[in-house]
């Protein structure tokens, strides 16, 4: 199939699929003569594979980890529980800051006294109030290159166009 093609039957649109073959996370598709890039089945299951990773939040390397057990069934799969083991951990702590979230948008809906002028919005005061005293920079979840030193080396980039 072309690449139109694994894209709707994967539900994956068609940059992304040549991204992730540009981070080595699908392997490069066969050429035609015309040079399209022609998909078979196995492409289908590890887009399929990867984007199942993805909404379970999981980041690239993570999911490069994976692949890399998933290609080499013989090894021992430890460093598949470990990764598993630090991704919840990740979630567990994103759902603390999701709770924080709501939290502090519930307050300021508190604030809220419809029929005013915007200038005396107790949410927009709220808003301006709180962005002066809050810490902005980002959140540590998934710093990066998390999860990259386990199981595996780091992967190599392939910057050959063909």
């Amino acid at each position: 199939m072309k690449i139109g093609e694994l894209a709707k039957a994967t539900g994956t649109q068609t940059e992304t699929i040549r991204y992730y073959e540009r981070e080595n996370l699908l392997p490069i598709a066969m050429r035609t003569e015309s040079n399209y890039r022609v998909y078979d089945s196995s492409h289908v299951e590890r887009l399929a594979f990867i984007r199942h990773c993805r909404c379970l939040d999981m980041t690239l390397d993570e999911i490069r980890v994976l692949l890399h057990f998933k290609d080499a069934p013989d090894e021992n799969c430890g460093a598949v529980d470990a990764l598993l083991q630090e991704h919840i951990g990740h979630v567990v702590s994103r759902i603390r800051e999701l709770q924080a979230l709501e939290s502090e948008l519930r307050s300021l809906q508190q604030q809220c006294s419809p029929g005013h002028l915007a200038g005396e919005c107790g949410i927009l005061g709220g808003l301006a109030n709180a962005a002066l005293q809050h810490n902005h920079m980002p959140s540590e979840a998934h710093p990066p290159g998390a999860h990259r030193d386990i199981g595996v080396a780091p992967r190599p980039r392939n910057n050959k166009r063909r």
